[in-house]
């Protein structure tokens, strides 16, 4: 009993080696798989050092507070997810997972201060999501991200769309929902021409340039069920109504370990008429 009280108490799950290799997996597609998601770990295996030829790592739904340093050597993941644990802050050696197409932060601890701006290094990165924290600002450094295709800020603390996301030339999924947003005319005085009612902001027409009007008017024709994005791995995680890790990847729009880029952006548009998008919906 008492052992038992030291390998799942406070200290959480300890993980092995051996445990490590006999929860490797081969996906479909031929990735080798480390699924170690909601087995209480609290303290990240550095056993993991030894499994360097992992491409894709679940540790979501864990009791993670920290990442530690020399979570940068292994350099070969391309998909990380750590969404549902505790985690505070990002180490600066996160921008040495240059090879990740698809992070994972969703429902954590993170603050502006704790979102390291070395995330700016993986130019790779096609999907990220720091939804339902506690950011407040994201760092310039997101506007090198020239690969990013899905955004998710979701719950947070943003107060103002940040301006690094007006320049991601492939951002095609962008979630900004249930955030205390406002905004600035012009002049920079607040205006009241712009209110929020619950997640709806109603903005007058006058106060929009006229590209932007045109789109708007436009995509408020479009059947609701066709202007309706889908975010893939952008939505809260299956996970807190569905036990089954496997099943919600499986079941994403976009298949993480595919890595499928999205669409081209139609001539013209731009991310802050993506996000004007979301404000019809």
């Amino acid at each position: 009993m008492a052992k038992g009280k030291r390998a799942g108490g406070a200290k959480g799950t300890k993980i092995t080696l051996k445990m490590a290799k006999n929860a490797l997996k081969v996906t479909p597609d031929g990735k080798l798989r480390l699924d170690l998601s909601n087995v209480g770990i609290a303290t990240f295996p550095k056993c993991l050092l030894k499994l360097r030829n992992i491409e894709e790592l679940d540790l979501s739904r864990n009791k993670l507070k920290i990442i530690p340093e020399f979570v940068g050597q292994l350099s070969g993941l391309r998909w990380l997810d750590l969404h549902s644990n505790q985690i505070e802050q990002l180490p600066e050696s996160i921008g040495l997972l240059t090879s990740l197409v698809y992070l994972n932060l969703c429902n954590n601890n993170l603050d502006s201060d704790g979102l390291s701006p070395e995330i700016g290094s993986l130019r790779n990165l096609q999907v990220l999501n720091l939804g339902m924290n506690r950011l407040n600002a994201l760092p310039p450094t997101l506007a090198t991200l020239t690969n990013l295709t899905e955004l998710g800020v979701f719950d947070n603390l943003l107060t103002r769309i940040p301006e690094c996301i007006n320049v991601l030339p492939n951002l095609t999924k962008l979630n900004t929902k249930r955030n205390p947003v406002s905004y600035t005319q012009r002049d920079g005085k607040d205006s009241d021409a712009i209110k929020p009612t619950g997640n709806l902001f109603l903005v007058r027409e006058g106060d929009l340039c006229h590209p932007c009007l045109e789109r708007c008017r436009r995509k408020k024709l479009l059947d609701k069920s066709q202007r309706k994005s889908n975010f893939s791995g952008l939505i809260s995680p299956n996970s807190i109504a569905r036990g089954n890790q496997e099943n919600w990847r499986q079941q994403t729009t976009i298949s993480p370990p595919s890595f499928q880029k999205g669409q081209a952006r139609p001539a013209g548009d731009t991310n802050t008429l993506s996000f004007m998008n979301n404000l019809y919906e």
